[in-house]
């Protein structure tokens, strides 16, 4: 299954910028935790995990792994 970040806006919507990273399966607008995204909200591969200065969702990130094997080549 394709994984990728999608982005959750701060309270003021794209003004406020990235407030937090979330998983979503696919290309859809729902993230793995439940939260409903912005269907125009930056996306990024799913290897960034973790790499972004903005924080990642627990929940969504728990998931992932759970359905994610772990490659190693991808975390050098």
């Amino acid at each position: 299954m394709m994984h990728q970040m999608r982005a959750e806006y701060g309270a003021g919507g794209p003004p406020d910028g990235v407030r937090l990273w979330h998983m979503v399966r696919g290309a859809e607008n729902v993230a793995m935790c439940g939260r409903e995204l912005d269907a125009g909200a930056p996306v990024r591969e799913a290897v960034d995990w973790g790499k972004t200065p903005e924080l990642c969702c627990h929940t969504c990130g728990a998931y992932y792994l759970r359905e994610t094997p772990y490659l190693a080549a991808e975390h050098q």
